[in-house]
């Protein structure tokens, strides 16, 4: 009897066992015996610690309960608030598979990686949205796109100057490539682009085009880009849907619903005489001539749009 009772006495009594950690927050988790005071000493009390957006608290570390969605899918995950974005990726690799360099991470704008959660002020039920596909999906798709792009330079390279084309011996005819070959020397084929910006451009900054911050870079604000003008010079804003993964490309007349990974490509330079401004372009399609140019865009925003739309994985 006094055996069995000894070793009643050293087994470990229910719900003594310390939680295990979540690997979101470094910890592999303690065994039982972890923090036990030596036979024969009282254990001191706790402290008592108090978690300010309702999370756990595990080995000292606030806890924050986040919501990922990728691809349709949910994930309701507890994680350090003081972890960096970087740390989150690895987390979310061990979800869904997608390695870190695929990811596009959003949270009131592209998730900065060296940045805590903590810092960038993520509270407790979070929405962390993520966007990205295997690098096997993405060669899938950008491999007909390349070819549909090298046929149609071929093409173009077919094509000869105006200058250069024989003209029919018909009358009717050579006044036509004449008048081609005026229209082209008149309006510039080399240049439309740049009258056309210039056309634009001539009409001057709009009254309420959004204040620019020259030399500082910036977050996508919580409300759309506005007061800017399109190639044709009507006013334009722009809309970014994280949660849809959407660019809505707004007008008067109306508003153009663009996924993201439609985008191919965006370009911006400076405004000439106005560098807190850039005049930005997004490719639609597979050359440049689907670019849709947006005129008048705050310098402070220009990275922050190209990240967002392109994402970390963009040479791909």
């Amino acid at each position: 009897m006094a055996a069995a009772a000894s070793a009643a006495d050293g087994a470990a009594e229910p719900g003594m066992e310390s939680e295990e950690l979540p690997r979101g927050c470094g910890g592999e988790g303690g065994s039982p015996a972890a923090g036990r005071p030596p036979e024969g000493e009282e254990r001191p009390e706790p402290p008592d610690t108090s978690v300010s957006n309702g999370g756990d608290a595990a080995g000292g570390r606030e806890l924050v309960e986040l919501r990922v969605i990728w691809n349709k899918n949910k994930y309701d995950v507890k994680f350090c608030l003081d972890s960096t974005g970087a740390e989150l990726k690895q987390k979310i690799h061990s979800l869904t598979g997608l390695p870190p360099a695929m990811q596009k991470v959003m949270f009131k704008g592209l998730l900065p990686e060296e940045k805590t959660l903590r810092e960038i002020k993520v509270t407790n039920g979070a929405k962390i949205m993520v966007v990205g596909s295997t690098i096997n999906d993405v060669l899938a798709v950008n491999t007909p796109k390349e070819a549909a792009q090298q046929e149609v330079k071929a093409e173009e390279n077919k094509k000869e100057p105006l200058c250069r084309q024989k003209v029919i011996d018909d009358s009717n005819t050579v006044i036509y490539v004449l008048l081609l070959y005026y229209s082209a020397v008149t309006f510039g084929s080399c240049s439309s682009s740049e009258q056309q910006h210039r056309k634009v451009l001539d009409k001057g900054k709009p009254d309420d085009v959004m204040p620019s911050v020259k030399g500082v870079q910036e977050r996508l604000p919580a409300v759309p880009l506005s007061g800017m003008y399109n190639k044709s010079g009507g006013k334009v804003r722009l809309t970014f849907k994280l949660e849809q993964d959407q660019l809505w490309i707004g007008t008067k007349e109306r508003t153009e619903k663009l996924p993201m990974g439609s985008i191919k490509n965006v370009v911006s330079e400076p405004i000439e005489g106005h560098e807190d401004y850039h005049m930005m372009a997004f490719q639609l399609g597979p050359t440049e001539a689907s670019y849709y140019w947006v005129y008048w865009v705050p310098t402070q925003y220009v990275d922050a749009i190209k990240d967002t739309v392109l994402g970390k994985w963009q040479y791909f």
